[in-house]
């Protein structure tokens, strides 16, 4: 909208000239076209290396700008970025990190190749997509099959509940896998499983997991769940890529496969 064009455009100039400012890239609602009247401007400020060390250093990594300078209710939401963070994105970067940068529109750049970078981000091949997959359905076995069943056996509804929820969000992470849908976050989990394709009986069992998470429903999404997305995946190897993806996967420098 006119509007948000207009913020945007004046938060350019704004920036725009400033000690190791590089570019600014549009993100969020207005970018991929779905804004509302009041919606926020949401861009990344790519800045050099050096700018970025140092306002990360003292813990500056998000900020509000021009808070009602340019409509009602108005303001910049910037998150800083820089050329080895947006490397290392591509390669490593979380599904909220990636998610972040659907559609992403280079408002300004003084880097040749900004654009094709942040769309490398949003971007996975068929292998990293099919490797999620198999990490996920591991994941769903061991809470499903394991946590799910002692926390009946010992009576522990707390783990009862933390296995139900994790099998369910490992199940959903699968499925979004393989519509090769990133996840922004866990808010938008419910949205997304709805307007994924999935097999007869996939959502029902899901949702039934989530209300109330026992060994019956537990089986139920992982029956549905193997006959979909678990072939070839063996009870030995669930366990080892859950131990590595999940309880060591510091080893490797990286976060469970949950917060992917």
């Amino acid at each position: 909208m006119e509007q948000h064009e207009r913020a945007l455009a004046a938060y350019v100039d704004s920036v725009r000239g400033e000690p190791g400012a590089l570019g600014v890239v549009l993100v969020g609602s207005v970018a991929q076209g779905r804004e509302r009247p009041g919606s926020d401007v949401d861009v990344y400020l790519v800045v050099d290396d050096e700018r970025f060390a140092t306002e990360t250093g003292r813990g500056r990594f998000a900020w509000v700008e021009r808070r009602d300078a340019d409509y009602p209710g108005s303001y910049i939401d910037v998150k800083l970025a820089s050329p080895s963070y947006l490397t290392a994105a591509i390669e490593r970067a979380d599904d909220p990190t990636r998610a972040s940068f659907l559609g992403a529109r280079v408002a300004w750049s003084e880097l040749a190749d900004l654009g094709a970078t942040v769309a490398r981000i949003a971007t996975l091949p068929d292998d990293a997509w099919d490797g999620r997959i198999r990490s996920h359905v591991a994941q769903a076995r061991l809470y499903g099959a394991y946590f799910l069943r002692q926390a009946t056996e010992r009576g522990d509804g707390f783990l009862r509940r933390h296995a139900g929820v994790h099998l369910a969000l490992s199940a959903a992470r699968a499925a979004l896998a393989a519509n090769r849908i990133l996840l922004p976050g866990p808010k938008y989990i419910s949205e997304l499983m709805r307007a994924a394709s999935t097999p007869a009986g996939f959502l029902a069992a899901w949702e039934l997991v989530l209300d109330d998470p026992d060994t019956a429903s537990g089986a139920e999404l992982l029956r549905v769940l193997d006959a979909w997305l678990g072939d070839g995946l063996l009870p030995d190897d669930a366990l080892s890529t859950f131990i590595r993806d999940n309880e060591l996967h510091w080893l490797r420098g990286g976060v469970p496969a949950e917060y992917w």
